[in-house]
């Protein structure tokens, strides 16, 4: 079996998906292959730079002379003692994965489309498997495939398809291997495919392509299609063994790991965790701390990157009491366990050197509607809590929520702005409603993208706060407040709250 992590998304840390496939195999010593293609489509094209268009600018110029030694850069912390020099790089190598893509295609670190086809459209994926040569990673995929399915000989291929961004270069590799290995096994699972599935008006569009669908956590049904059915919802360490751990864009291994999947909260409004009907299912705490010592002392990281979609309490205090080896941080909600000044110097003390929290809206009506569970005052204790415990707090804001006006937006201003010494760093989203979930069903709707495989879907605006007007609003009045501007400054482009921890951790380290 062949596990394959597909171009395009971010390059900094191993897929942790494959990993925990490729652990539940192990385990059971299946005979299998990992293909992180997406780091390897990236050094492709580092290596060997194509300019497909004639540079016209000195920024192109510079970012093709330059693209060697700015990938070498984002792997020394030197480059992360300056946001300025950081930007630059990043940026330029940006630029020049931009400037060696054609065909209508346009490509970044992490952002993949055609300017006709659409990984929202079945039609369009079929049409990227059909004619996969016009996919411009072709000239690394046509070689890399080939080889590995001759040398390896495997029965299936598994791809992990998580984000949009991945789509159109999976669905042409699935074309290459059906061409070529016409009797191999596709299996198609991950994220974006979980999405399609639990979507009560989901029909297989491609039949003949995939030969079987995963969703959710995917090590049961894998071991199935393997010939082992009595594995009882145990659990698997992840394995990274066969992954390029030094060569992802950071300064040292970003080790992710899931402590559960699912939400523990799972209440909030419009939510595509509660709107799919995920499960929210956790790692017994005792197998988390036991990985987490495992894979640190076997890895090294410099930095662990926790994937809960919220650490629970019971972990962050587990996390707390017992140093994981390694700085790291996760999402974590708001709570009166982070107002306690003395847990979170313990937690600080453990490695924690940032917390992703969602606090949405700075409008106690808005976050109530939206079932959030959160108290304002709360969120400003634990903002000033962590600060004086010393951990970074990534900070996420949602605009045009139903509820939403352009009054209680202006509140979320003004909370920043009261919190902006408090806060590290901010991610600013508008609101998009899950086509699935009976949260659309008091709305009038409409096609929000023009796609069988939409996500979301277009509704009227109960009080007449539209995406238009909300754009505007974060356009020429939120982000043009000079106190929201200043953390705005702090935000490493592309790589965003991935590498953000590196900027908190600096001075401890030099």
């Amino acid at each position: 079996m062949i596990l394959i992590y597909p171009p395009v998304a971010k390059p900094c840390e191993p897929p942790a998906g494959i990993a925990k496939l490729s652990g539940a195999l192990k385990h059971y010593n299946i005979r299998h292959e990992v293909l992180d293609a997406n780091m390897e489509a990236l050094l492709y094209l580092v290596n060997n730079p194509q300019q497909t268009r004639t540079p016209s600018d000195r920024w192109t110029a510079r970012a093709f002379r330059n693209i060697s030694q700015n990938h070498s850069s984002l792997k020394d912390w030197k480059i992360y003692h300056s946001i300025d020099r950081y930007k630059r790089a990043v940026k330029d190598i940006n630029r020049a994965v931009e400037m060696s893509v054609n065909n209508g295609f346009t490509s970044g670190l992490a952002d993949f489309h055609h300017q006709e086809l659409s990984p929202l459209k079945s039609s369009d994926l079929i049409r990227a498997a059909e004619n996969p040569e016009l996919n411009p990673f072709y000239t690394y995929f046509r070689k890399r495939l080939p080889e590995l399915v001759r040398k390896r000989t495997p029965s299936s291929a598994g791809f992990s398809l998580n984000y949009l961004s991945q789509a159109l270069c999976t669905f042409a590799m699935i074309g290459l291997l059906r061409k070529e290995f016409p009797g191999l096994t596709i299996i198609l699972g991950g994220g974006l495919v979980t999405s399609w599935m639990r979507n009560p008006e989901w029909k297989n569009p491609f039949k003949g392509l995939v030969d079987h669908f995963i969703a959710g956590p995917g090590e049961y049904q894998l071991l199935s299609f393997s010939g082992i059915d009595d594995v009882q919802k145990r659990h698997f360490t992840p394995c990274y063994d066969s992954l390029p751990l030094n060569d992802y864009l950071a300064p040292g291994l970003i080790l992710p790991y899931s402590a559960s999947s699912g939400c523990y909260w799972n209440r909030c409004s419009f939510c595509p965790e509660n709107a799919e009907d995920n499960p929210y299912i956790p790692i017994p705490i005792d197998s988390v701390t036991s990985d987490l010592d495992t894979l640190t002392a076997k890895t090294g990281p410099v930095l662990l990157h926790m994937l809960d979609n919220s650490i629970s309490d019971a972990l962050l205090k587990e996390l707390a009491g017992k140093p994981s080896g390694a700085p790291w941080y996760g999402f974590a909600r708001i709570g009166k366990l982070l107002t306690d000044i003395d847990f979170c110097l313990t937690l600080k003390k453990s490695g924690c050197v940032m917390l992703k929290l969602g606090i949405e809206s700075g409008d106690q009506g808005v976050l109530d509607r939206l079932q959030k569970g959160i108290d304002i005052g709360t969120a400003s204790l634990v903002l000033k809590t962590l600060k004086k415990a010393g951990i970074a707090a990534y900070v996420y804001l949602l605009f045009g929520t139903p509820e939403e006006t352009h009054d209680k937006a202006r509140k979320t201003l003004e909370f920043v702005v009261r919190h902006k010494d408090k806060i590290s760093f901010l991610n600013l989203a508008i609101f998009n409603m899950p086509v699935c979930g009976t949260g659309a069903s008091g709305f009038k709707t409409d096609s929000f993208y023009d796609g069988d495989l939409s996500l979301y879907t277009d509704f009227s605006h109960p009080k007449g706060w539209d995406r238009k007007q909300v754009r505007m609003f974060l356009d020429r009045e939120f982000k043009r407040n000079k106190a929201v501007s200043e953390i705005l400054k702090n935000e490493p482009p592309v790589f965003t709250s991935n590498h953000a921890p590196f900027f908190t951790m600096q001075r401890v380290i030099f």
